[in-house]
């Protein structure tokens, strides 16, 4: 009986300590970040880096393509429909030779492309999700 009640004495003078140790810590919010000033310029550097050079790789989804005599008026004109439509998502027209193509969107991952596809695959059924230099 004594060991018991022994056992219970040691158990609320642990509880107890536990209790007062939670009232001792700092309050919410109260953070301190300790990191080495080698990673702080990194981070100044990447942030310059990406402002001087804003494209990264990505998708777009290519709506147009074609070539011939046309094919530059017909570009522009499906291009400033699909704003209008679409005027959330930015839209590129360009020439490579001798293609005139029209692609939209700036997306991070082929995920993100082929999601977009679908949405507009009534208007679009010929479009395909393609790798392109994105803004960031």
């Amino acid at each position: 009986m004594i060991k018991f009640i022994f056992n219970i004495f040691i158990a609320f003078l642990l509880i107890n300590r536990f209790v007062i140790a939670q009232e001792l810590l700092p309050a919410e919010g109260a953070v301190q970040v300790v990191q080495d000033e080698k990673i702080t310029r990194l981070t100044d550097q990447y942030i310059k880096m990406s402002k001087n050079n804003p494209q990264t790789d990505g998708y777009r989804v290519q709506i147009f393509f074609d070539s011939g005599s046309n094919s530059k008026n017909i570009a522009s004109a499906l291009k400033s429909e699909f704003e209008i439509v679409y005027p959330e998502t930015r839209s590129y027209l360009s020439y490579k030779e001798p293609y005139y193509r029209v692609r939209v969107g700036d997306f991070r991952t082929l995920t993100e492309a082929v999601g977009f596809q679908k949405k507009i695959a009534s208007d679009y059924p010929n479009s395909f999700p393609v790798k392109d230099k994105i803004v960031q």
